[in-house]
């Protein structure tokens, strides 16, 4: 069976799900030039094995290889929902004491933004803020616009997976972008994990508003807020 992935970014993260297996030829091949590919913009990344039903030694000497190219980024590779087929290969191998392992995406996730006595602290730059939006070039736009403005920012498309930041940064607001469309279920979830954090609604001229007066609308609504939560109007 040949490897397929799907690929998302959650706040930092490059999370990867595997399905297949991990063999000598393309499917390593595949993997690493999917993961090399994006170094450009990533150097966090998660490989969710759910799927993986096997791994020989040429795709575990992949997953060493990715996780030293990460951390010469200054980055990492985490691996999660590992099966116990394959947990026992890492084991056996002793690589589990390199190959750090987490039962969940969420926990994954979390352990980028939780400090790490064997890497230096993460640098942020003020408050943290999520937004969701399906828009990548709007979710680009408010995510530079945020930290040119003080705040840490971190983005994804997914509604779910902000409330898995949420839960991780517990930020003083989340924006919420004007093309996204979640499921119902997704939308229950969100409402009710988010019920006492701020969510600003970005507007649904907010893609099509002039670049200038969103951005102003935008940071004063911040400003704003931040001014409200001093004053212990928001929660």
């Amino acid at each position: 069976m040949a490897l397929a992935m799907e690929t998302r970014t959650v706040g930092k993260v490059a999370v990867m799900r595997c399905n297949g297996r991990i063999a000598s030829g393309d499917a390593v091949e595949s993997l690493r030039v999917q993961v090399s590919g994006m170094f450009g913009n990533h150097k966090h990344f998660i490989l969710h094995l759910g799927d993986v039903d096997f791994i020989d030694s040429s795709g575990l000497g992949t997953l060493v290889r990715l996780l030293s190219s990460t951390r010469r980024l200054r980055g990492d590779l985490k691996l999660c929902n590992v099966r116990p087929n394959i947990d026992k290969v890492l084991r056996m191998t002793n690589l589990h004491t390199l190959l750090e392992t987490h039962p969940s995406e969420e926990s994954a996730i979390a352990a980028f933004y939780q400090k790490s006595k064997s890497s230096e602290p993460e640098t942020h730059t003020g408050h943290s803020v999520v937004c969701v939006d399906k828009s990548g070039d709007v979710l680009a736009y408010v995510r530079e616009l945020l930290r040119r403005g003080g705040y840490d920012a971190h983005t994804t498309s997914s509604l779910s997976d902000s409330v898995i930041l949420a839960r991780v940064l517990r930020p003083i607001a989340i924006l919420v972008g004007p093309s996204h469309a979640g499921s119902t279920a997704a939308k229950q979830t969100f409402a009710g994990a988010c019920s006492s954090v701020p969510i600003i609604d970005l507007g649904n001229d907010f893609a099509t508003l002039d670049a200038g007066d969103a951005a102003t609308r935008l940071l004063e609504s911040m400003q704003k807020l931040l001014a409200d939560t001093r004053g212990g109007v928001a929660n």
